[in-house]
């Protein structure tokens, strides 16, 4: 547990410093209780402990933002943890993910500490991580380290339930799998080829099963919410393949 002063200044810096953008969250007004502020903090002091022990480099680390047990997922957002030197013989983590501009359909890129990535007031104070061939590890690292190469395939356009096989949006999960396509394959330098190397290599997006009325409330509400990027033939059937 964090020492009560250290983690009371983190928690003040915290309230004044908080992103307006998000990702696998919801995204209400308002700033964080300095408890959900603690309880982020210690979630990003427990995963970057494991991390260590682990002997990794890159990780893929999710967290549960929303509630999506009701599509039959436990974690709603990820992005690539790295190690990286803190200039004093040690290292620190950095998360590099894809954020949605709250209330807009605009999306960016951002490199965070775990503890920002944790203050989002998550649905679930949870982590998991997957860890990828040290082959690819080697591959993705430098990419990550690069702010060009990280955003070469990043679409501004953002729809949480963007078209897998699609270009017009692009949603968080998306930009993750599409950049570990073209650190995987150099030549994937544009959305369509690094998505045509996924589907040589396999790779099967998850169908949701969205509803007419469902779709009709998301896209009227929310300005992060189109679906007119996916097939008739799939949409009006009621499945949605998003990432």
């Amino acid at each position: 547990m964090f020492e009560k002063i250290r983690l009371a200044a983190a928690c003040a810096a915290m309230l004044l410093a908080l992103p307006a953008a998000h990702a696998g969250r919801t995204c209400e007004e308002g700033k964080p209780s300095v408890q959900a502020i603690e309880r982020g903090l210690t979630l990003a002091e427990r995963t970057a402990a494991a991390l260590d022990a682990s002997g990794q480099r890159v990780v893929i680390l999710a967290r549960a933002g929303q509630d999506l047990t009701k599509y039959g997922l436990r974690y709603s957002h990820l992005g690539y943890a790295y190690q990286q030197s803190d200039g004093q013989g040690g290292h620190v983590w950095r998360v590099v993910h894809k954020l949605n501009t709250c209330g807009t359909s605009e999306s960016a890129i951002y490199r965070q500490g775990l503890g920002e990535f944790f203050l989002d007031t998550p649905w679930r104070y949870e982590a998991a991580w997957v860890v990828p061939a040290r082959e690819v590890q080697d591959k993705l690292l430098p990419l990550l380290q690069d702010n060009v190469r990280a955003a070469t395939l990043n679409t501004r356009a953002y729809s949480i339930v963007s078209y897998a096989w699609g270009q017009t949006y692009q949603q968080s999960n998306q930009w993750a799998l599409e950049t570990l396509a073209l650190a995987m394959e150099p030549s994937a330098t544009t959305r369509e080829r690094a998505q045509a190397w996924l589907q040589f290599k396999g790779y099967q997006p998850t169908t949701l099963k969205i509803g007419p009325l469902t779709r009709l409330g998301g896209r009227a509400t929310a300005a992060n919410i189109a679906f007119d990027d996916h097939p008739n033939e799939k949409r009006f059937s009621d499945r949605i393949e998003t990432v």
